[in-house]
């Protein structure tokens, strides 16, 4: 990690910015689309260069599939149907050997009772994501949102790699069209000092904060794996309570990173996370955190089954397989599958609420009492909802469960470590409640919508200025972010 990360600021990022400019300069961006290109495939060769040839391949067979479907004439609808059908099928049946295959033997293993041995499969990394961006590709092609396609614009489309590893998982009329732009290929000085603002402050979220407080979480977990240790209920609050910020600042640091890493290159990258622990009911946080994967899901899984369109017994039977589903894409465990399951139970209870309060004529935004308690209380069920989702298997995310409501009472075996924790958690929580996200305080110079109209919503001192206060600011980020990137850590979210 500490030879990839220096590696990656001092020699691949400059070399990719120098080259990738110089390039358009020279007027004509097919040299410039193609050094990214050359550089993003380098980029996730760097991890494992065998699965190279597997992104390729696969881009390759979306690309032709896609210019099928585009064909206007000598082509049925049903065939089309058909072909659509088959190239979501390659993708999924992709995504399902590498990332599911040994999950689905052990499960038939427990279920039939038959000894099937399990296959050595390393997962590819990024595999979810770059599905996910194709399919979303081939669906909207199909459904005539894309008129064209140029083979180099969908190969830059789906290996950009500041969004290749983790998201954004971005729709291709957000991003190609700006590979079109010719003031895209201007070496412009703002968009190098907003997307290394970005990036820092991003990469600060990471190293210092989101792997300082893995410190806290990481042993809690531990323990509940060993059967002879029974954790006391302030040891599993802290334990939970550190993940949960932990994976905040984890994944909101890397779409940070991925956000301004894009800016640098003059590309504008869609939000994904916007502060959701501020939010004040379930389905609130799920429209701000990883937003594009919400609204991947949304579009084309519970839409297509229905919706909310045919009544609350199909609408609440498609947020649940939607869900289950979502935890599925997130691991191949049943961990992740009854995390997805217990957020589309609290999903479906607050539509049933809201219903509830539509009848009555009743909104809980009329109270700002009853408004606080709403965000207290589901900040407390995400801080629940976390354990399956960081817990190694059922039995530690049970043991965790019973000592979280007062089960197991005993001797604490942490009791530096809650203490040591206090000391970061009440900070944390402030900073999540309290202070604005990147995007607001970066509101004045970024191009979305939801950035603009909360702008009203914070104090001027945190918009970000291109001052000398502020080359302050970030330079002293910078380096202590340095100086933490000597401990190796990893992306929570690259595992999936």
């Amino acid at each position: 990690m500490l030879f990839n990360s220096y590696c990656f600021i001092f020699i691949f990022l400059p070399a990719t910015l120098f080259f990738f400019y110089w390039l358009s300069s020279l007027e004509r961006s097919e040299y410039a689309i193609t050094w990214l290109i050359v550089a993003s495939l380098f980029f996730y060769g760097w991890w494992n260069y065998y699965y190279v040839g597997l992104i390729l391949a696969s881009i390759l067979v979306n690309y032709l599939i896609g210019k099928l479907l585009l064909k206007k004439s000598g082509i049925t609808q049903k065939f089309k149907l058909l072909t659509l059908i088959l190239g979501v099928g390659f993708n999924l049946g992709l995504l399902g050997y590498f990332k599911y295959t040994n999950f689905f033997l052990q499960t038939a293993n427990i279920i039939i009772n038959e000894p099937f041995q399990t296959i050595d499969i390393m997962l590819p990394l990024a595999i979810s994501f770059f599905t996910f961006q194709q399919v979303s590709f081939l669906v909207e092609v199909n459904q005539g949102k894309i008129k064209n396609n140029k083979f180099l614009h969908y190969l830059l489309y789906v290996s950009f790699f500041p969004q290749l590893i983790a998201g954004p998982i971005v729709r291709y009329q957000e991003i190609v069209p700006q590979f079109k732009n010719s003031n895209q290929w201007r070496l412009i000085s703002e968009n190098l000092s907003i997307g290394l603002t970005v990036f820092i402050i991003g990469l600060f979220k990471k190293v210092v904060i989101a792997d300082g407080i893995a410190d806290y979480s990481t042993p809690i977990f531990d323990a509940a794996t060993d059967a002879t240790i029974e954790l006391s209920f302030y040891e599993a609050w802290s334990g939970s309570l550190s993940y949960s910020f932990q994976i905040y600042f984890d994944f909101s640091g890397y779409t940070d990173m991925a956000i301004g890493l894009a800016r640098m290159f003059g590309f504008h990258l869609p939000q994904n996370f916007n502060s959701p622990y501020k939010a004040s009911n379930i389905i609130e946080f799920w429209r701000n955190w990883h937003i594009t994967l919400a609204k991947f899901l949304r579009d084309f899984l519970y839409i297509p089954m229905g919706g909310n369109r045919k009544g609350p017994g199909i609408q609440f039977f498609c947020i649940m397989t939607t869900m289950l589903l979502g935890g599925l894409w997130h691991g191949s465990s049943w961990n992740f599958i009854i995390w997805g399951g217990l957020h589309g139970l609290c999903l479906t209870i607050n539509h049933l609420w809201y219903s509830y309060q539509a009848s009555k004529g009743y909104s809980l935004h009329n109270s700002i009492y009853t408004f606080n308690w709403s965000r207290v209380l589901t900040f407390i069920i995400l801080v629940f909802l976390w354990v399956p989702f960081r817990a190694d298997d059922m039995s530690s995310t049970f043991a965790i469960w019973k000592s979280m409501v007062g089960i197991y009472d005993h001797n604490q075996f942490y009791e530096t470590h809650i203490r040591l924790a206090k000391g970061r958690l009440i900070p944390l929580l402030l900073i999540v409640w309290f202070l604005p996200n990147t995007q607001q305080i970066m509101s004045r110079f970024t191009s979305s919508q939801s950035n603009h109209n909360s702008k009203s919503s914070i104090n001027k001192f945190f918009y970000w200025q291109p001052n000398n206060l502020w080359a302050v600011i970030i330079a002293s980020l910078t380096i202590v972010c340095f100086l933490k990137l000597i401990k190796p850590s990893e992306f929570l979210y690259f595992q999936f």
